[in-house]
């Protein structure tokens, strides 16, 4: 549903997505943006009084083309030889995971990256299908000589990469050991920084991770075994930081679908179970250094449409309070993507993305699991009150 008059849209809870908690307001939205918040005086468009309004939630983390094929099993992307999937299907389970990525209430999701997320992102944008706002990186940076490395954030820059995703440390499966030089790291952070890109780090180790700080980069990703003086760095250079519980849960839960496909062996699941307190234990101390936390899922096969788990995981778990994990997805999301001035808070100026969920998260968390009605940009896609 897309409005041509003014929506009036009565709220009786709104989380303003910046710490603030406003009370019998209503958000005005005009030709997909919000005119006007304030308190309520016109007859309501959309009446979400019963409701608890947030802006739209941000994944900054996610692998749109990764799903589970007819038997089960998982691909990512292109069909692997032998899954038994053909493009056409992959295409359509990507579509899929970004309908039900929105329906989960994430109206903006970053995906680190596999060329077919630029069509997703360019189809959506163009609205032929619908869909989360997309930013990708398109393709992974893994390795190289530090001039190859260097061509590589070039091209992606020329190729319409949002952001620049580099791998400088192993998966937790092979123990998240620092695999690429300060050499190489540098060539990718630094060249991004020069082009203007954000640089998004993959890197469990604190050498890894403080090597992409010093480049240049701009988030780490993961970070289960970041020390003190690496996330007192973090915070002092502005880096956004984005631990993941969903992910780890998620391959635990969907075991049998993984193992036996690359590194997803038994001893790779032992690896990742063993990381869980591990990551609440870095949140927690990245919260006591300041680290600007972000929510992102890293959310693969099994977990699309499951995104805000991240949120519960985060505050059962982690420790957050839950002013500060919804925060983390929206608010400071936006900033780490540079989209601070469009999304992720409730604000005259913003784009109308919006989000009601049946009871409020700052009083039961897993509210965030019953969500009612999702707009974005103005235009409603979900809408249970009606």
């Amino acid at each position: 549903m897309a409005a041509a008059q003014p929506l009036y849209i009565k709220t009786a809870t709104l989380i303003d997505g910046k710490g603030r908690v406003l009370h019998n307001q209503e958000i005005v939205v005009e030709a997909g943006r919000i005119t006007g918040v304030h308190a309520a005086t016109h007859k309501p468009t959309v009446d979400l009084s019963r409701y608890t309004v947030t802006p739209g939630w941000i994944d900054t983390h996610v692998h749109l083309g990764w799903y589970f094929n007819k038997d089960g099993r998982l691909e990512q992307g292109p069909p692997r030889q032998g899954g038994g999937t053909t493009p056409t299907q992959a295409a359509l389970y990507t579509e899929a995971n970004a309908w039900a990525t929105l329906m989960g209430g994430f109206t903006t999701v970053q995906v680190l990256g596999q060329p077919i997320d630029a069509d997703i992102r360019n189809m959506i944008e163009a609205g032929a299908i619908p869909g989360p706002r997309v930013l990708t990186a398109l393709r992974p940076i893994q390795g190289g000589t530090p001039a190859e490395i260097k061509a590589r954030v070039e091209q992606l820059n020329k190729d319409g990469a949002d952001v620049m995703k580099l791998f400088a440390t192993a998966s937790i499966r092979d123990g998240g050991k620092m695999t690429l030089t300060v050499d190489q790291i540098n060539a990718a952070c630094g060249t991004a920084k020069e082009l203007g890109m954000r640089g998004v780090v993959h890197a469990h180790s604190s050498d890894g991770a403080r090597a992409s700080v010093e480049g240049g980069c701009t988030s780490i990703e993961h970070g289960t075994f970041l020390d003190d003086a690496t996330l007192q760095l973090m915070a002092d250079r502005g880096v956004f930081f984005d631990p993941n519980f969903l992910v780890l849960h998620n391959y635990l839960e969907n075991k049998p679908k993984f193992l036996g496909i690359g590194n997803y062996t038994d001893e790779g699941f032992a690896a990742m179970e063993k990381a869980l307190p591990l990551v609440a234990d870095v949140l927690r101390r990245a919260r006591a250094h300041h680290v600007k936390i972000v929510l992102g899922t890293d959310a693969v096969a099994g977990s699309h449409g499951r995104n805000a788990e991240e949120f519960i995981y985060r505050v059962k778990d982690g420790g957050d309070k839950p002013m500060d994990a919804l925060m983390s997805g929206t608010s400071v999301a936006a900033e780490s993507l540079g989209l601070a001035d469009k999304i992720g808070a409730i604000a005259e100026g913003m784009q109308a993305d919006l989000v009601a969920t049946d009871g409020n998260p700052l009083d039961d968390i897993t509210a965030v699991r019953r969500v009612v009605f999702v707009m974005k940009g103005g235009k409603v896609y979900k809408d249970a009150p009606l």
